[in-house]
């Protein structure tokens, strides 16, 4: 083993993702669709947020959302270059469209979502689509595994409720 390596790379994308699951955690703990974000600049995380869609009663309050506005309002700029965005799961078509305006150079996220991706999933609006003005390199499949877990067990946690008839929600 070399020990000249540091145990943990504090600028790695496991390490921001790992951010980005702390939020989600938060999301679970609200009993929200356990998505966490983080928008980090220049190797210093500069905005944080997780779903708050119920919480807000606000359709629009995916994690992307709230940390891509935090961000602005941080930089003093609606414009996030030399930003990359960290998202738990692969950005829906509003928070696609939402990155495209705020023009992050990455979007790293963990988990696919083949049913309503808009990274890959089953359209690609960040770096495949000649008429859009703006680009992002994607990284996907960052602590996915952790990423899949969260949201599988919320996703049977809430049909258990369901059945038992404590929950309507998800």
């Amino acid at each position: 083993m070399d020990d000249t390596q540091p145990i943990i790379d504090l600028r790695s994308d496991e390490y921001f993702m790992g951010l980005a699951l702390r939020e989600a955690g938060k999301a679970l703990a609200a009993t929200e669709v356990p998505v966490g974000a983080v928008v980090v600049h220049q190797n210093r995380v500069i905005a944080r947020a997780w779903n708050q869609v119920e919480t807000l009663k606000d359709a629009t309050a995916h994690a992307e959302m709230l940390a891509l506005t935090a961000a602005q309002q941080s930089l003093g700029s609606w414009r996030l270059e030399q930003c990359t965005l960290y998202v738990t799961k692969e950005p829906c078509p509003m928070c696609a469209g939402a990155i495209i305006h705020c023009r992050p150079e990455r979007v790293v996220f963990g988990c696919p979502d083949p049913k309503s991706g808009a990274a890959g999933g089953w359209i690609n609006l960040l770096d495949s689509n000649p008429p859009l003005n703006h680009r992002c390199e994607i990284v996907s499949g960052v602590l996915a595994e952790a990423s899949l877990a969260l949201l599988q067990g919320f996703f049977r946690d809430a049909r258990e409720r369901k059945k038992a008839g404590r929950d309507e929600s998800p």
